[in-house]
């Protein structure tokens, strides 16, 4: 059988070994006490076995060895094995070597291992018997060392199947290692199924290789199952801890409680982890500046802490630490390495600012305001332009009377001491004050400093005496006058007086303002009178105070202003009052109304109001009554049988002094189901014009008899004229002052106007006149359209002439046109010059004469009014000059001037 071929040339081997090592102890060893272990058959890797007594055997131990590579030993005698071990025998034992370099001394302790098999007990007769079925080929657990320094190849183990016995086999192998990166690392001999590595192996790079081994005839017969085969790569102490960072930075307050965590540092072990390569130790190797240690850091976790209450930043503000990690649990042959770690104190208040003096002096003018007297330096060890340095200054005592007011000043961190409030000499040649000062931040100090968390300074301020003006004191001064007193009375007024004599002989007083001018002052002495009687129902708000201001001024001129707060006793000179007027009461929704009152003297005599029926005729008494509601309303109640219509009723009331008053009230007793339908219906039937619609009337009929009185001078002023020209139709204007298509307007000099009409054939009428009533007759109106003539203008029944146009006679060159005259005159030279007008150049009838309104005659060779005005704007007044023959009255007339 192959593997128990394997099991016994392993036994051989390991016995020889033992009887050599047994053999060196004899010569240069002494024994220490044996240790027997109790283990199963099987063991994992890195599995603790036992614990051996290692200061028993040897007090100072420097160098531990064990014989047998599948176990190792610790510093404190635990025994792990170094990877998965199968006893193949009931006992197996290996030695420990302990040695002593400065004694020059070894001793060696035997470590026996021993398993017990299990007892069989014997089988009954009736009892089935257990056959063994045929084994697999199984592998032996394989590793291999990493970092392995040969020879090579490196032999691992042999493999070797159950098939073997009957047939001729090969061996070969696959996985990671051999046809898979990295490759031909492990291969087997075809025929003895030897396994083999060919270099060095990083476990860090790889852990374990999982093989597949083959057993196969010589005709590629599978022999067997294929093999799993695990080969793992047993971890050598090949790699140094790493921190994470290579300078760490930290902030500590300054003055921590011990204890306080200031940072966490961490490294990193490439090694397998759980093993003792991969256990590390931090510590700190050295402290910069090397004052008393400050610092420590958990050797398992990193975390750094204080360890005194004398972290100070004001005697050091940084400190650097150089940190040191190392594996197997910090034995001295574990791998290191190193880092820096930079902490930083933060401040902290625990400095108090201090005055250089405990006392100051500092003098002021009395009556000075808002001034600067006094700079106090304090001092700070703490961070400069920091809160913990900052000063806050504060007046403890001395001040009670608001004169002073200190400040910090920023940049020098002094205390600015000023006046706010004047001084007075007269009062006080000098003022005491104590001064305090503290930090913006709190102290932090332990709580016995705290009772002494401010320093303390005393400022003594000299008051300089100055000559000085009277002085209103009190600025206010109150005097009380009876309202309707008479014109005259006398009452004390306003007092001032001479701070220096405290004397008020000297002064003169003068009233600066008095609302309703109700009072005089005596000049001398400030005395006053009533010079109006004083109503106090005209003060607003009524119950304030009446203020006059009052000026004293002493020899010097030099002054000073007061108020003279007068309080208007009230008197009982206003009866209630009933705020209704009208009221509207709808039968049947309404049983009743309120009224209420109110007086405008002061409450004592004002409310509570006395409600009745003031000499009432019996009918009013009969169907009305009145009862109270409150201090200040009344209800008024109708009977059943009261009829629809207004009633007038009046109602006395009467204030608690007995000053009484009486108003009617119309009471409208409506059919209505809302009030506001009776006052609706009221309004319209009872329509009575007020002033201002009177006013609006007599202004409009002045308006008219202007008009009219403007006409008459008119027409009065036009008789000097010369009032027809020889050819009337050309001093005619043209003027197109409405906006109805085309210029349909022709104005004469003498006043009256006349209309075109929109081609020859249709003729033309006009409005001429003022067109009112004048002495009986209408004046002349002029209808456009059909062939109306100036005959056809006349009214039935009437007789018109040119002086009812004109509003009085026409005076042509001292001579009296008649009707027939005019009409005889001006008909056919009218007619002419509009056939003339509506014609072109080449005397075709013209479509441009009477235009619509949306086209403004541009283009026409007639032309019209509207483009004179429209030229007019652009080119001045040469284009009269170059109109043709239609527009040379329009010229002349408004040349002539």
């Amino acid at each position: 059988m192959a593997a128990p071929r394997l099991r016994s040339s392993l036994r051989g081997a390991l016995c020889r070994q033992l009887l050599l090592t047994l053999v060196v102890f004899s010569f240069a060893c002494e024994a220490c006490k044996k240790e027997i272990f109790n283990i199963p058959s099987k063991l994992e890797a890195d599995k603790m076995i036992g614990r051996v007594n290692l200061k028993e055997c040897l007090g100072s131990v420097d160098h531990i060895q064990s014989s047998d590579p599948d176990f190792r030993v610790l510093e404190d005698g635990s025994v792990y094995t170094a990877h998965a071990v199968v006893l193949s025998d009931e006992k197996r034992s290996f030695t420990i070597r302990l040695s002593d370099t400065k004694k020059r001394t070894q001793k060696e302790i035997l470590v026996l291992l021993k398993y017990q098999k299990k007892v069989l007990r014997k089988r009954h007769t009736k009892e089935t018997v257990l056959r063994r079925s045929k084994r697999r080929w199984a592998p032996i657990p394989c590793s291999m060392q990493e970092n392995s320094l040969g020879p090579f190849p490196l032999f691992l183990q042999q493999v070797q199947s159950d098939a073997a016995q009957n047939y001729t086999i090969f061996y070969s192998i696959s996985g990671r290692g051999v046809d898979k990166e990295p490759l031909n690392l492990f291969f087997i001999e075809r025929d003895t199924g030897n396994l083999y590595c060919t270099q060095p192996v990083d476990r860090e790079e790889y852990d374990v290789f999982d093989l597949i081994a083959y057993a196969s005839t010589a005709d590629g017969y599978s022999a067997d199952f294929p093999l799993p085969l695990p080969i793992r790569v047993e971890d050598e102490n090949d790699n140094h801890p790493i921190f994470t960072e290579a300078v760490y930075n930290f902030e500590v307050p300054e003055s921590s409680r011990v204890g306080t965590t200031v940072g966490v540092v961490c490294a990193t072990d490439r090694d397998e982890p759980d093993t003792m390569h991969t256990r590390l130790k931090y510590s700190i190797l050295e402290q910069t500046p090397r004052s008393p240690g400050l610092f420590s850091v958990h050797p398992s976790t990193g975390v750094i802490t204080t360890v005194s209450h004398y972290l100070d930043r004001e005697v050091a503000d940084k400190y650097s630490l150089i940190m040191k990690v190392q594996d197997m649990d910090g034995q001295f042959f574990g791998l290191m390495s190193t880092a820096t770690c930079i902490i930083t104190v933060k401040d902290s208040n625990d400095n108090l600012p201090t005055f250089r003096q405990n006392a100051y002096e500092a003098s002021v003018e009395e009556n000075t305001v808002n001034v600067e007297i006094l700079r106090i330096p304090v001092e700070d060890k703490d961070l400069i332009n920091t809160a913990n340095w900052r000063a806050n200054f504060t007046i403890l005592k001395g001040n009670e009377n608001g004169h002073f007011k200190i400040t910090t000043d920023k940049a020098t961190n002094e205390g600015v001491l000023s006046v706010v409030k004047p001084l007075d000499y007269e009062e006080s040649h000098q003022v005491v004050l104590e001064i305090g000062v503290a930090n913006e931040a709190p102290f932090t100090r332990d709580v016995a400093l705290r009772m002494t968390t401010m320093n303390r300074a005393v400022v003594t301020v000299h008051v300089k005496d100055q000559d000085e003006g009277p002085e209103c004191s009190p600025e206010v001064q109150y005097i009380r006058i009876k309202e309707n007193s008479a014109v005259g009375s006398k009452i004390s007024g306003y007092k001032a007086y001479d701070p220096e004599t405290k004397s008020s002989s000297g002064l003169r007083y003068k009233i600066l303002h008095d609302p309703k001018e109700w009072i005089t002052i005596n000049e001398g002495s400030g005395s006053v009178e009533t010079y109006k009687t004083l109503d106090r129902e005209v003060i607003t708000p009524k119950n304030d105070l009446y203020n006059i201001t009052v000026l004293a001024i002493d020899q010097d001129g030099r002054s000073c202003t007061g108020t003279l707060a007068v309080s208007i006793e009230d008197v009982n000179d206003n009866p209630p009052e009933i705020l209704q007027d009208y009221l509207v009461i709808c039968k049947g929704n309404m049983d009743y109304v309120d009224i209420s009152a109110i007086d405008h003297d002061s409450s004592i005599n004002g409310a509570p109001f006395y409600f009745s029926l003031a000499n009432t005729p019996p009918e009013i008494n009969r169907l009305w009554t009145i009862t109270r509601v409150n201090d200040t309303a009344a209800r008024l109640a109708y009977q059943k049988n009261a009829q629809f219509q207004e009633y007038f009723i009046p109602v006395a009331v009467k204030d608690r002094a007995g000053l009484s008053a009486t108003k009617t009230l119309r009471v409208n007793l409506c059919d209505c189901t809302n009030p506001v339908q009776c006052r609706a219906a009221a309004r319209s039937a009872d329509v009575i014009l007020g002033k201002w619609a009177i006013l609006a009337i007599l202004l409009g009929i002045a308006l008219l008899f202007s008009i009219l009185l403007t006409l008459v001078c008119g027409i009065v002023s036009a008789r000097n004229k010369k009032a027809f020209p020889d050819d009337l139709a050309q001093q005619n204007l043209i003027i197109s002052n409405t906006e109805a298509p085309g210029d349909d307007k022709v104005c004469s000099a003498n006043g009256f106007m006349t209309q075109t009409a929109n081609n020859a054939n249709q003729g033309f009428c006009g409005t001429m006149g003022s067109g009112v009533k004048n002495g009986g007759q209408e004046s002349i109106e002029m209808v456009k359209g059909g062939q109306q003539t100036l005959e056809s203008c006349r009214g039935a029944g009437h007789h018109h002439t040119l002086d009812s146009c004109r509003g009085g006679t026409v005076e042509v060159e001292n001579s009296r046109y008649t009707y027939s005259e005019w009409q005889n005159f001006t008909q056919p030279r009218l007619g002419e010059k509009l056939h003339l007008c509506n014609q072109d150049e080449e005397h075709m009838p013209s479509q441009d004469y009477v235009l619509t309104y949306n086209y403004e005659g541009r283009g026409s060779p007639a032309g019209s009014v509207g483009c004179c005005s429209e030229k007019q704007e652009e080119d001045g007044l040469d284009f009269l000059n170059n109109l043709e023959a239609k527009f040379t009255a329009l010229a002349e007339t408004c040349t002539k001037r």
